[in-house]
């Protein structure tokens, strides 16, 4: 008499009620079964996935309120001192382009979502620039305008080719971004209202991000996009470090 053929048992994790969770965000299900069913978490190809996803997803958390700080404050100082508005302006083109590219080509959020929370944190910072400077009306019509532009651009009347020029455009713009204030920074021997925190995360999060582009989507372009704004973010990093200890108030004294 010919023994039953024992059917096998599917595998198990204790970690299977966090599977979903885990399957959505952080892994595809080949890797979910290469670690947690297979013990094999040496598997290289997996933990590039792993790690990126971990550092897009730390990265859109810390945009959340990377630029409270800053927003902070210019209220607390009620003044922008130090801070060049044009250069804020090129800075919303960079983010504008990435986040339009990014959702035209359906890159996931993880890859890209920082770039909606710094929009509207350094929209804020450019309205208070000028809300200061004592313009408040012209600050209040730049955010009727910069919207009503991002309505446009991401809606399908918008072709293709408009949202790719625009994401080439984001290197001479945070070129020429970065440098309006790194001159600003210069001319004035400090680096006024700038905050220490939101730059240096800037920096960290600019320098991840060329990882988890080259990872997640395989463009080439948004991974130099952000290797030049690491460059650049780093330069401001080190203004911060060498102006330390000066202010807008030290400089009038030795006027």
């Amino acid at each position: 008499m010919a023994s039953p053929v024992m059917e096998e048992l599917p595998k198990n994790s204790v970690l299977d009620p966090l599977k979903g969770l885990l399957l959505t965000y952080f892994m595809p299900e080949s890797c979910y079964d290469e670690f947690f069913l297979n013990f094999n978490f040496l598997d290289v190809p997996c933990l590039k996935i792993v790690l990126s996803k971990g550092l897009g997803i730390g990265i859109i958390l810390g945009s959340v309120m990377v630029k409270l700080p800053q927003i902070l404050k210019l209220m607390g100082a009620k003044s922008a001192d130090g801070l060049s508005f044009n250069s804020v302006l090129l800075e919303l083109l960079a983010i504008t382009g990435t986040m339009a590219y990014s959702i035209a080509n359906s890159f996931p959020f993880s890859a890209w979502g920082e770039a909606l929370f710094l929009m509207l944190q350094t929209v804020a910072i450019g309205f208070l620039i000028m809300h200061y400077g004592g313009n408040t009306v012209k600050g209040v019509l730049f955010l009727v305008v910069y919207f009503g532009l991002v309505a446009l651009l991401l809606s399908p009347v918008t072709p293709m080719p408009v949202v790719m020029a625009m994401q080439a455009s984001n290197m001479p713009a945070i070129i020429i971004g970065r440098l309006i204030q790194v001159v600003t920074n210069y001319r004035n021997g400090h680096t006024g209202q700038l905050s220490a925190i939101t730059v240096f995360m800037l920096f960290a999060g600019s320098l991840a991000r060329i990882f988890t582009s080259i990872q997640e989507t395989g463009d080439s372009l948004m991974a130099l996009t952000y290797v030049i704004s690491s460059s650049c973010n780093g330069l401001i990093a080190a203004q911060l470090l060498y102006y330390w200890n000066s202010s807008p108030g030290q400089k009038k004294k030795t006027e």
